[in-house]
């Protein structure tokens, strides 16, 4: 039994232990989820979300040529770095 449980644990957990838990995830997480499952409707899941697409909003968001109130701010001080880390994170979760 105790086996049984261990393997259902490791198998929940598994996608987030495969990706390096990011520096910035904190300010994703509050509407995203640490997850990557929103929080609430309105906001989109992430998990699973292909990298190429997440760094590509991300940067949209920082630089201005995509607008939201609520993600242009959120993503100003992200560096290349955290960007790049984020969307590694968020497309390991299945």
């Amino acid at each position: 039994m105790r086996k049984i449980i261990v393997t259902g644990l490791l198998l929940i957990l598994s996608p987030l232990a495969v990706a390096k838990i990011p520096a910035k995830l904190s300010l994703c997480a509050a509407c995203h989820g640490k997850n990557g499952i929103g929080t609430q409707d309105k906001y989109p899941n992430l998990a699973g979300q292909k990298k190429a697409y997440l760094v590509s909003a991300l940067k949209a968001y920082k630089s201005g040529s995509r607008k939201n109130a609520e993600m242009s701010p959120m993503a100003m001080p992200l560096t290349d770095k955290d960007i790049e880390e984020l969307a590694i994170y968020f497309s390991k979760i299945k």
